[in-house]
């Protein structure tokens, strides 16, 4: 292809590839050995790195993890590409902007109960990268541990490429679509839908509505995986099988590319030749994802009791200590309620675990007003949090029949440190006065025997 930038998509994914309904094709599977190129022969035959790779290409193994790791955990992809990454002239510093990275020392851990309304309106030309506004976060970058909690909110498309050397991002839409053009290929997520990106890999973002805005969890720790079921059996929670990874896609493009770097919490840029977006085959388990949030199987109680929202997880990342997780992804998807003889909200707790709520549409069974679509709440480790007054009194004097929560869709993102804030959360002003107001009022109800 020449200079004039024209993507070429390839359809002949070797487990062959699916159509979405919004007419990209896709490989089903996560954690899977997939395989695709976008022009046939292009993907080597029994070798990684034969002495000249087909059709002049360059092959380049992407590592997501050390070498030496077991099978299980071990991540890695096999890109054969028009130009090796290695050429590109020098990066140099570039803003940050209001992008920020543990460790989170600014400002002290906080333990009240905190909640902001929806990112301000950004100024028009504002892109994905350009939008991302940190809340706060955890660990240590450096040691690769932790997590972040951004958000974005942009108004244009980007037009440079950035990749993110400091951890894996799982982008969580919550208005305006999105059409994501990766190393690896093409993934559109629309709000209800989410995208994992892999540590490293380079992407761009383009906006499918006049604006797009969102929530983003960058995992600095271990990569995100399937959580184990245990009683639960073979099936339930996520399946594997909804996963969407991209079939190849490259650019052969031939003028001058930003190319935007995120190191150590720093905003590197280097200006390539070409775009990086050249991959015309790979293989590997290295590789973005997309997933409906709404095929979620939801398990939970079909006799009595509200069950513990680990049981919402979606995408968990392990820590050294088993079964404590340094990020947990949580969605509150659509689910029949009909325990019996049981408060069905959120019951009230204290919790070792520090929460960052969030809400995609609608509303949260456990809050009557205040938590809107696009804003979120902070309950850090061992704050008391739970129903608000409203939603206590209702839910206690509600007949239970059997009942649909569809009308909202939610999440979590769950970390086992406490979620230190930025100046910039701290002091926004979109932060909520009197957030702890929702619980004031709640009656003593107590009435010992005589």
């Amino acid at each position: 292809m020449s200079d004039g930038g024209t993507a070429r998509v390839g359809a002949s994914g070797r487990e062959g590839a699916r159509r979405t309904a919004e007419g990209l094709e896709h490989l089903s599977g996560f954690g899977n050995e997939h395989s695709s190129e976008a022009i046939p022969g292009a993907l080597p035959e029994g070798r990684n790195s034969p002495q000249r790779a087909p059709f002049g290409l360059y092959a380049e193994q992407l590592s997501g993890s050390a070498f030496t790791e077991p099978r299980a955990e071990n991540r890695r992809s096999w890109l054969y590409r028009i130009r090796p990454s290695a050429a590109h002239p020098a990066f140099t510093r570039t803003g940050n902007g209001a992008l920020r990275t543990a460790p989170f020392t600014q400002t002290v851990p906080d333990p009240n109960r905190l909640r902001w309304d929806p990112l301000p309106e950004p100024a028009e030309g504002t892109d994905f990268l350009a939008g991302l506004w940190t809340l706060g976060g955890n660990g240590d970058v450096a040691q690769r541990t932790g997590m972040a909690v951004h958000l974005y909110h942009a108004t244009a498309s980007m037009d440079r490429v950035f990749s993110d050397a400091d951890g894996e991002l799982l982008i969580v839409p919550e208005r305006g679509g999105l059409l994501l053009r990766t190393e690896f290929g093409l993934l559109r997520v629309e709000p209800g839908h989410i995208a994992l990106m892999p540590r490293g890999v380079r992407f761009r973002v383009d906006l499918l509505d006049e604006s797009a805005r969102g929530y983003v969890c960058e995992n600095y720790g271990a990569p995100f995986r399937l959580p184990d079921l245990g009683p639960i059996g073979a099936n339930g929670l996520a399946n594997a099988r909804d996963f969407r990874a991209p079939v190849a896609a490259f650019e052969d493009v031939g003028r001058p590319v930003e190319v935007v770097n995120k190191f150590c919490g720093n905003l590197w840029s280097a200006t390539y030749d070409h775009s990086p977006l050249d991959v015309v085959a790979w293989h590997g388990n290295h590789v973005p994802y997309a997933y409906d949030l709404r095929r979620f199987n939801v398990m939970g109680t079909i006799s009595y009791d509200h069950p513990d929202p680990s049981i919402f997880t979606v995408l968990t990342s392990p820590s050294d200590t088993p079964g404590v997780a340094g990020a947990d992804f949580v969605v509150f998807a659509p689910r029949w309620l009909v325990g019996e003889d049981t408060f069905r909200p959120p019951y009230f707790h204290r919790n070792v675990m520090s929460e960052y709520m969030g809400l995609i549409e609608g509303a949260y069974d456990a809050k009557a007003e205040g938590f809107v679509p696009g804003g979120g709440s902070l309950h850090n480790m061992m704050s008391a949090h739970g129903p608000d007054r409203d939603t206590f009194e209702k839910a206690s004097a509600a007949e239970l029949r059997p009942q649909k929560i569809d009308d909202g869709l939610a999440f979590m993102f769950e970390t086992r440190w406490p979620v230190s804030l930025t100046p910039q959360a701290a002091r926004a002003e979109h932060l909520q006065p009197g957030y702890d107001d929702v619980w004031h009022g709640i009656e003593r109800t107590f009435r010992p025997l005589h």
